[in-house]
């Protein structure tokens, strides 16, 4: 499939291999790790900093495997996270981030320009997105002005 903002294709990305459960070596306690989830998630870590966390660290190579869900549903059933889905706040953060820079004497950067475009246009492609699951409200809207009082 070819990139939406580039005219090349895109490499081919890599597969986990198909296994049904766990590794033997692994821990399998299910109630130990939806703890540590839960004790991670409370220290503020992102739940793709809590997976290598759990990989690296807790001998968790998958989650799913063990609890037969992912980690921001753990994580969302215990009540912990933001008010915004975590790949959305990761858009926005960049966004802020270039504003930023744009906004102390880089007004020129005309490619940096662009890339706040592109950010804006995917924050809202994937606003429309969690607006029709039901995650966002239905009135609400991206305006740049306001995006630093919803980052922090």
């Amino acid at each position: 499939m070819a990139r939406m903002y580039a005219k090349r294709k895109g490499k081919s990305g890599s597969t986990k291999p198909h296994n049904e459960s766990a590794p033997e070596w692994s821990n399998t306690d299910s109630d130990a790790v939806t703890e540590l989830i839960v004790e991670l998630g409370k220290a503020g870590h992102s739940s793709a900093s809590i997976g290598t966390i759990l990989r690296d660290q807790h001998a968790v190579p998958d989650v799913r495997a063990v609890l037969g869900k992912r980690i921001s549903a753990v994580l969302s059933e215990n009540e912990i996270g933001g008010t915004y889905p975590e790949d959305m706040m990761n858009l926005m953060r960049k966004a802020v981030g270039i504003i930023d820079h744009l906004g102390s004497g880089n007004h020129k950067d005309i490619h940096n320009k662009r890339a706040l475009e592109l950010t804006e246009a995917k924050i809202r492609r994937l606003a429309k997105y969690y607006i029709s699951e039901g995650r966002l409200s239905a009135d609400w809207k991206y305006k740049r002005d306001q995006l630093r009082l919803m980052v922090e």
